[in-house]
């Protein structure tokens, strides 16, 4: 994946595996960043490690580290139900909501372990917000509550306005956030067609995140930006294909850039002379950067990143785990599979 930097040198790939964890441990090596983050140190001892095979056992939750009137332990253990049930192997278990110096902010600390008893159980922590819809994991703020990826949901139904595959229902709608000149995203292209076979009943979204680090990636989004105005969405997907296909040409300057692009759009079937003009006028621009303000408004700023009825996804994670993911994000939603 490719992280926002203002800083060049912080202009880095890192892989699906390298993002913030929902603990300290890596479950099938992928996290989703609406989980909380573990903290550098654990707040709370970590237990001792089990036997192999066997499942961890905390410690008795005593009633007096229970001060704070919200979150309930119902739901907090909603929100982590939400977060980590894909995962039949990961248990957890609510050890203390206590209040804080601050009015309305609680403490929450958690032991997380797996039902195998192979990965050293660990004590992580996350202060809910007076709101009761807010928490900060580490140094993020993320959504909270027992339907945590409501919101975004809603914003992504509302907002997301790319070109797609799939159904035009928004029930099970998958939203790809991408950078053209970004390499984790080429790779994620496998991932996404993978999707359309498997979930026929998606609508699968694309939509627009250069990424400052990369000064090819603008220019790329708004020629993506006409190419679907000029031909819809399946001359898009052509042009994106061939864009990614060729994507070492952005690479190497801003004439080859050039030659990439108006390759992709002729492949398209369409002028790239009408392309190249569509693509410098100030509408365009504002559709990219409208496309840029959607992603920071549903907490992306990693690309690619894949978001399932409001939950975010590495796109370019193992398509089983994205797959389990979709499917348990299926049932949580009442979605017939």
């Amino acid at each position: 994946m490719i992280r926002v930097s203002n800083h060049l040198n912080g202009a880095r790939c890192i892989a699906a595996t390298a993002l913030v964890v929902a603990s300290t441990f890596a479950f099938n090596a992928v996290a989703q960043q609406q989980v909380p983050p573990a903290p550098a140190e654990a707040p709370t001892p970590s237990l001792p490690t089990p036997a192999p095979s066997t499942a961890p056992v905390f410690p008795k939750p005593d009633p007096a580290n229970f001060t704070a009137a919200s979150p309930t332990k119902e739901v907090v253990d909603g929100f982590l139900d939400a977060s980590w049930g894909y995962d039949q192997n990961r248990v957890w278990q609510v050890e203390e909501i206590l209040k804080t110096p601050v009015e309305g902010v609680s403490r929450v600390v958690v032991y997380v372990g797996d039902k195998t008893g192979k990965i050293k159980p660990v004590g992580m922590q996350f202060y809910v917000m007076g709101d009761g819809k807010h928490i900060i994991a580490g140094d993020e703020i993320l959504s909270f509550g027992e339907k945590p990826f409501a919101e975004y949901r809603a914003a992504l139904q509302q907002h997301a306005d790319g070109p797609y595959r799939g159904t035009a229902s928004k029930e099970l709608e998958l939203v790809e956030f991408a950078d053209f000149q970004c390499p984790h995203c080429k790779e994620a292209q496998a991932n996404m067609e993978k999707l359309l076979v498997d979930f026929p009943n998606a609508r699968i979204v694309f939509q627009n995140f250069p990424l400052a680090q990369h000064p090819a990636a603008a220019g790329a989004a708004a020629y993506g930006v006409c190419v679907n105005k000029m031909g819809g969405s399946t001359a898009f997907f052509t042009f994106a294909d061939a864009v990614f296909e060729g994507q070492e040409g952005l690479n190497q300057g801003a004439d080859s850039a050039t030659l990439t692009l108006n390759s992709a759009v002729t492949k398209a079937g369409l002028d790239p002379a009408k392309v190249d003009a569509c693509s410098k006028t100030p509408e365009v621009e504002s559709q990219v950067k409208a496309s840029v303000q959607l992603a920071k408004d549903v907490n992306v700023n990693q690309t690619p990143a894949l978001m399932v009825n409001g939950r975010q996804v590495p796109a370019n994670a193992s398509y089983d785990l994205i797959k389990q993911i979709i499917l348990f994000q299926e049932k949580l939603d009442g979605i017939k599979q």
